[in-house]
């Protein structure tokens, strides 16, 4: 995803607000984000009435309890697929309360009422329940489920590049709907057992545990990341491919949707229906996106290897860091010497900060050179630049260490201006041999990389 932290605004500049001088009330951002924490709050209290009520209070606790236990490890999952161009944490906090609650009470509200009218129209309530689990429910959920995917990609576009922004919104969003989904399977299980006697492995709480949080955590994630997958694909749209952008969305929305339908009625197959559609259709439609994504995530690093030597050139970088910053290795190795050597956290926070705004300078030339940049493309870059100049003094030297730990010496074309250390800067400042006058020092390079 996109630069964490986001871009920085300038007086005047609309995005700080000095556009919204004059502008109404309700068209400030923090009344908009004010009315969305209340929206989300809002859901989260009564999709926690609606379950408590279904599953009772030692219901909820116990779903409550057994639901959460794949979350960590599919959010450290998403989060892993992010680590090239790592996204804000409030984007994937909104995604997952979305989940959880926005689409979770939508679903529930929907589902129910669609449901209950079927029976009521046909008087049968046998068909009613298929009919809504194979036909409302995945046009229901996966619907909500791309509304938060939507909305991020609408109104934070510059967190939004790609198809991994997509897929990591997407997947967040549905492993929240899926937490909230688990409490009330889980906790209804376990009410049933309460009147049955049952308990330990055969028990209707272990079994649903078995299907819904051993066998198959991921379904929800990878149904709703079809959806993430097209508007990843509409985001690397040119503006003026207006079709595509719009159409390639609805095509991944449909196909989960038809993934969905096909998974829940995977019981009306027979008695071993689950599990062959489980074998022969879930497990190689998860192995193929995995693979998609893990390639997507490796062909973002060669994009920056193959967009940062340009401006290496024009003196903005050293003539190793395009490298440096197109391995994770060589960025976690980074990290970890400016946090021994320049002063603990915050100096491996500004490291980290530096690869993130690296690399999305990366994917904004080559988007310029697809013709796919956006009208406010050289305000972009300079601000990106910027950014990098501000965190050059603490960022070269741990790069040129990665550089040096990584890869042996290579020889490098020798710019016009002066280039210290073998990689293009020096372990530590203190080891400069002609320090820089202030008098003498310049912002960054007059040259424009990108205009040639």
């Amino acid at each position: 995803m996109a630069t964490c932290p986001p871009y920085p605004t300038y007086p005047g500049d609309p995005a700080a607000g000095g556009g919204l001088r004059h502008a109404h009330w309700w068209q400030r951002k923090s009344v908009r984000y004010g009315a969305l924490t209340m929206l989300l709050a809002l859901s989260g209290l009564v999709i926690l009435a609606l379950v408590r009520q279904q599953t009772g209070t030692e219901g909820f606790l116990v779903g409550l309890g057994l639901a959460v236990l794949p979350v960590p490890l599919l959010i450290a999952a998403f989060r892993w697929l992010d680590r090239v161009e790592p996204g804000p944490w409030r984007n994937l906090l909104f995604a997952f309360a979305w989940g959880a609650c926005a689409a979770a009470l939508i679903a529930i509200i929907a589902n129910s009422f669609a449901t209950k009218w079927i029976a009521t129209a046909t008087a049968d309530p046998t068909g009613a329940d298929t009919l809504g689990a194979t036909v409302i429910a995945p046009v229901v959920e996966e619907s909500a489920k791309a509304a938060a995917v939507l909305l991020v990609f609408l109104f934070r576009r510059r967190d939004f590049t790609g198809i991994v922004d997509g897929v990591v919104i997407a997947g967040v969003t549905a492993t929240g709907f899926a937490f909230t989904e688990n409490i009330l399977y889980l906790g209804t299980a376990f009410g049933t057992d309460q009147l049955t006697g049952d308990s330990g492995i055969a028990s209707v709480t272990a079994a649903t545990f078995f299907v819904r949080v051993v066998m198959s955590p991921f379904a929800h994630p990878l149904f709703t990341v079809l959806t993430g997958i097209g508007f990843g694909i509409s985001a690397l749209s040119a503006e003026r491919q207006h079709v595509r952008r719009v159409l390639v969305p609805l095509s991944g929305l449909l196909l989960a949707m038809g993934m969905h339908a096909m998974w829940n009625g995977s019981s009306t197959f027979g008695e071993y229906g689950f599990f062959a559609v489980y074998a022969t259709f879930m497990v190689p439609a998860f192995a193929l996106l995995t693979w998609l994504v893990i390639w997507t995530r490796q062909r973002e690093l060669r994009t920056v290897r193959e967009e940062l030597p340009a401006y290496a050139a024009a003196g903005w970088l050293t003539p190793a860091e395009p490298y440096v910053l197109g391995s994770m290795r060589a960025r976690r190795i980074a990290r970890e010497y400016a946090r021994r050597q320049f002063g603990g956290r915050a100096a491996a926070r500004a490291v980290a900060q530096y690869e993130a705004y690296a690399t999305s300078l990366a994917f904004l030339r080559r988007r310029g050179r697809l013709g796919r940049a956006n009208a406010d493309f050289v305000v972009r870059e300079r601000e990106l630049l910027h950014e990098l100049w501000r965190r050059r003094d603490v960022a070269r030297p741990a790069l040129d260490h990665a550089a040096r730990t990584t890869a042996p010496p290579v020889p490098v074309a020798a710019p016009p201006w002066p280039v210290y250390g073998v990689y293009g800067h020096p372990p530590h400042p203190a080891q400069q041999a002609h320090p820089v006058h202030p008098a003498h020092a310049v912002p960054y390079p007059a040259y424009n990389p990108y205009r040639t």
